[in-house]
């Protein structure tokens, strides 16, 4: 009663439950082989993007190994702290490295504390970014900074330097006081 029409339409009408039974075991093997592939390449591919707390990025991907597992896949522990250490950003790279150096092997639930702390940390230091944002192929780019602004260095021009430039010559007409944007002659 619960299987959907397209699937019942695909499974022999049979007299046994056994045999029914056997069968569909036999014909939906394979969506299970589909599946934990389609559940590895999501947990080796996730990644931690702020959107949600570091717990629930966790606890999420804990899942993921969890559902694993119902399928006879091994996913060992320390194989799930290597899956979670990967899916971070670059900011958690000394929080990386340090695990690395110490000879202890955190479990999940440990290394879920420690990346708690390790989040609240970097936030009350303050993340500093820069973003670039692209306005299509040969327009070039504009580079906006998020919280610093650059300041503009000194001009080396001296002060006197300027009061030459007034003074150029036109490239057009080869005459002193404009420049060849402004000059009569050229726009005639």
């Amino acid at each position: 009663m619960t299987v959907a029409n397209n699937i019942k339409s695909t499974i022999p009408q049979t007299e046994s439950a056994r045999v029914y039974l056997k069968f569909v075991e036999e014909c939906f093997c394979s969506a299970d082989k589909s599946l934990a592939g389609t559940l590895m390449a999501k947990l080796t591919t996730m990644k931690f993007d702020g959107s949600r707390s570091m717990q629930n990025h966790i606890i999420e991907m804990t899942n993921i190994a969890a559902r694993l597992r119902t399928l006879g896949m091994k996913v060992d522990d320390t194989f799930l702290v290597q899956f979670i250490l990967n899916s971070l950003p670059l900011e958690y790279g000394p929080f990386q490295i340090n695990y690395n150096t110490i000879k202890d092997k955190w479990d999940v639930s440990e290394l879920s504390s420690m990346l708690t702390q390790e989040k609240s940390r970097l936030k009350k230091q303050g993340g500093h970014s820069i973003n670039l944002i692209g306005q299509g192929v040969g327009k070039g780019l504009k580079v906006k900074a998020n919280k610093f602004k650059k300041k503009k260095a000194p001009s080396k021009v001296p002060h006197d330097a300027h009061k030459e430039l007034k003074a150029d010559v036109c490239r057009f007409c080869k005459k002193e006081g404009h420049y060849q944007k402004d000059c009569l002659k050229r726009k005639t």
